[in-house]
């Protein structure tokens, strides 16, 4: 069977693609020490030796994400050590060990705002309405090109995923709460931002078939449905029986929209809409 090394393993997507995995592939979960009953002991965070890591990889899936994303610059350090330092530090021990394949996880918020749809060709560049979170997540990815003559290097850049076991400060968890609890969801211009929001079953797959690629490729991970923040505020009230509140505030929308041919060609078509994905979610919480 084929080594796969995860990080982030305890995390939403993780925790769910771990299982998913383990009937085809030998798994070995890097944690942190205080979960490492069942994987490795590290901490991304703080300084590592690669000898703690097996001896044997053939893929490398690169789900870790600092989770001070909030929190600049107090933990300024701590991102750039999860999200870049520590990415590169485990793709040259794949490269060292013969690894066939690095998929890391990315963001679609490296794009930034857009009112059209994001394709996967879009230039990009750092900027300070990026911010540092992001910028991290940009430089490891300018990173990891540069490995690509080495190995394959695959970029998935998720778009706002969601489902059972996310953190509550997340974006639908949020929503949810707000809704259930009559608070306002505060909307930019009439209807908020659009997004396509990506159940984690989805993300899931796209992982499985990324493991199987051949070749190195940046592709959007996004769902199924472009759906406005009023539109997710109305099916969250619909579910629930609850009649949302919604606060308009003046501004533009900083709309987030994946392109997502390049994940149906590659990777298969997302199957769950939000509507679907939702009353999981919700019946999950129960």
């Amino acid at each position: 069977m084929e080594q796969i090394l995860i990080t982030g393993a305890r995390g939403l997507i993780g925790s769910h693609l771990v299982p998913a995995l383990t009937p085809d592939y030998c798994v070995d979960r890097l944690l942190r020490p205080e979960h490492a009953a069942h994987g490795i002991a590290l901490d991304l965070g703080h300084e590592w030796q690669e000898d703690q890591l097996p001896t044997q990889v053939d893929n490398v899936i690169y789900l870790a994400q600092s989770e001070h994303f909030r929190n600049f610059p107090a933990q300024a350090e701590d991102m750039l050590q999860v999200n870049t330092l520590s990415a590169l530090r485990l793709l040259e021990y794949a490269r060292q060990h013969g690894c066939k394949r690095f998929i890391y996880a990315s963001s679609g918020g490296v794009y930034g705002p857009s009112e059209a749809a994001l394709r996967e060709d879009k230039q990009l560049r750092v900027s300070d309405n990026l911010g540092f979170y992001l910028s991290t997540k940009l430089c490891a990815e300018i990173l990891l090109e540069n490995y690509s003559g080495l190995m394959d290097i695959i970029i998935l850049r998720f778009f706002f995923v969601y489902g059972p076991g996310q953190r509550p400060d997340m974006l639908i968890p949020r929503l949810i709460q707000r809704v259930r609890q009559g608070q306002p969801i505060v909307l930019q211009g009439s209807d908020g931002i659009r997004l396509n929001p990506t159940w984690v079953g989805d993300a899931v797959m796209a992982l499985q078939q990324a493991v199987k690629l051949t070749g190195s490729h940046k592709i959007n991970v996004g769902g199924p449905e472009v759906l406005s923040l009023h539109e997710i505020g109305l099916e969250i009230g619909r579910q629930l029986d609850c009649e949302p509140i919604f606060t308009c505030q003046a501004g533009e929308p900083a709309h987030l929209v994946a392109d997502i041919s390049r994940q149906q060609e590659l990777l298969g078509a997302p199957q769950s809409g939000f509507a679907q994905g939702l009353s999981r979610l919700l019946s999950a919480r129960l």
